[in-house]
């Protein structure tokens, strides 16, 4: 096929739907895209499907059908907007929100799609914010830390309770009957890939970042031992598999799939990969130095660097995470646009969803535009942007929000404003965690929904002091993927260069306020005593509030989410 038809799919499998989008392989032109809502969304209170029955706190469970029903639905419909043949399609790629776990079946099925299991949450997918595994994730830390593991200082001295090991150990301890039936422990990623394939491949991406797999190896047998007895194999039975390199085939679309999609059966399907960092290609952001934020309901941070060194907090750095040649770098904020939408959701008041409906705005908008009146520093606060808990540096998903310095004088754009300087403040902490370890940010492209804030943006060019680039498609992961995807099936040699020529961005939207950078300083200073000081142990009283909510929700009488 002559390569000015040529087309490639990308599909991004996001918290609450997933999106297509058709893309032109020469020069990464969007032809077409839709979205597919996810019929069960995310089920953190009880399960909307099975019984129906109670969950704890800080549970996040999915239905893993609704991620065939985007290949049903979006893709199809995205095809059809972009008026292309389906012999114009070369190659499809994914990308997935992670670390979001699937139980199988030695041949795919997921757990919860088996009837012993349906009422069982411990058989659904577990979403990257399940976050009821911090117990585990701490005797994971604690236990590298004692015995010297050398891959400990790979995640920044501590693994998260949203990856693979904690949510397996978990898995065990809560509920053995699930945990023995289970053959795979999967990550969405791959499962969709394995869906669209008949084969199972593990990306390179998910495994170093969320499987802790470093120089060849997982987590010795010893090691594992040591958590639980029944532990030891888990990852030779559970997790270990044929890895992929990004970028590469996992094989080709199957007569199943294509019968789902109306795409050609024996296209290439790239290996999959996560939506953070297939983004860094889309924004043709790949050279070290350059780190690119997705910032949506949480923020991802991913760069490449030239050589490997210890950031203390850091998601991982990985031998090829990113793009082949290089360590690819991630560190994270858990919330971010979560926490904007939780303000307007439950803290505003009635006369304001008014006004704005008056004037045709969002309330995002309204409190924007007013936020954006005040001189910086005049509404008096300082906020911790720990809604879901601390990614990075801290690594501690026990943290939580904070806003200091109201009054009887302070307003709903006051606290608003606050908590969006709080997320600035948080990038700001982990890109000096970067530089400070040697690895420095040279500039900070964003992508993601909330770009379309310019408030927002030029904040983060004000605090952070970096030239602020934005990315030039309103669908960053789908892009990156679809670029993939065109190297997956021998358009370009690599992704590399495929970036070069499908990927984009606006380079220095956003430039440092000399002015309010300086004020910026000076709030700044207040958060990082803040977030030391709840953050680093000196006082552990947002843990313990924690506990006692737990307990409260958990007392006799409630319905527990094991079997």
């Amino acid at each position: 096929m002559e390569l000015d038809r040529a087309v490639v799919i990308g599909i991004d499998y996001g918290t609450l739907s997933g999106r297509a989008v058709v893309v032109r392989v020469r020069d990464g032109e969007e032809l077409g895209s839709a979205v597919h809502d996810y019929p069960h969304g995310v089920m953190d209170e009880r399960l909307t499907a099975g019984d129906g029955r109670a969950l704890p706190p800080d549970w996040a469970l999915q239905v893993p059908a609704d991620y065939v029903a985007v290949l049903q639905q979006a893709v199809p419909a995205a095809m059809r907007e972009a008026g292309v043949a389906p012999d114009d399609v070369i190659g499809i790629g994914t990308d997935f929100t992670a670390c979001t776990m699937v139980p199988t079946t030695a041949d795919g099925t997921p757990l919860n799609e088996l009837d012993r299991f349906r009422d069982r949450p411990h058989a659904y997918v577990k979403l990257w914010k399940h976050h009821a595994a911090q117990g585990q994730a701490d005797r994971i830390n604690e236990l590298a830390h004692r015995r010297g593991e050398p891959w400990i200082d790979r995640y920044g001295g501590a693994i998260s309770s949203e990856w693979e090991f904690a949510k397996g150990l978990q898995l065990l301890e809560e509920d053995r009957e699930v945990y023995d039936a289970m053959v795979h422990w999967v990550e969405a990623a791959d499962w969709i890939v394995w869906q669209l394939t008949g084969r199972y491949v593990r990306n390179a991406c998910t495994a170093g970042y969320k499987g802790i797999y470093q120089d060849g190896a997982y987590p010795s047998r010893e090691f594992l031992a040591e958590l639980a007895a029944d532990f030891a194999d888990f990852a030779d039975t559970k997790v270990a598999h044929e890895i992929g390199q990004l970028g590469r085939p996992a094989g080709r679309l199957s007569a199943q799939a294509a019968a789902w999609t109306g795409l050609p059966e024996g296209i290439a399907v790239a290996v999959g990969n996560v939506d953070a960092h297939v983004t860094a290609a889309a924004a043709n952001a790949v050279e070290p130095g350059q780190m690119v934020a997705i910032m949506g309901t949480s923020t991802c941070h991913v760069m490449n660097g030239d050589t490997l060194a210890s950031v203390p907090g850091i998601c991982g750095v990985v031998d090829g995470g990113i793009l082949e040649g290089f360590w690819g770098y991630e560190a994270g904020q858990s919330g971010v646009g979560d926490i904007f939408a939780w303000y307007v959701d439950h803290q505003v008041p009635a006369d304001y969803a008014a006004m704005a409906a008056e004037r045709g705005v969002s309330l995002h908008d309204l409190l924007t535009e007013r936020a954006a009146e005040q001189p910086v520093g005049a509404h008096g606060l300082v906020a911790l942007d720990w809604h879901s808990g601390n990614r990075s540096v801290l690594v501690d998903h026990e943290l939580a929000g904070l806003v200091v310095g109201m009054t009887l004088a302070t307003r709903p754009e006051d606290v608003y404003r606050a908590l969006l300087e709080a997320t600035a403040f948080g990038t700001r902490t982990i890109v000096e965690a970067f530089a400070d370890a040697g690895v420095p940010v040279t500039e900070l492209i964003v992508a993601g929904g909330l770009l379309k804030n310019r408030f927002l943006m030029q904040l983060y060019a004000d605090v952070t002091r970096l030239p602020l680039s934005t990315i030039a498609s309103e669908q960053g992961p789908a892009l990156g993927s679809a670029i993939h995807a065109a190297v997956a099936a021998g358009a370009y040699p690599d992704v590399r260069e495929a970036a070069r020529a499908m990927g984009r961005r606006v380079v220095a939207a956003y430039t440092p306020d000399e002015d309010a950078a300086l004020r910026y300083d000076a709030l700044y200073a207040e958060y990082r005593r803040l977030h030391d000081y709840f953050g680093r142990g000196e006082n552990d009283v947002m843990r313990r509030l924690k506990a006692i909510r737990r307990q409260a929700l958990t007392a006799p009488g409630r319905v527990e989410a094991t079997a």
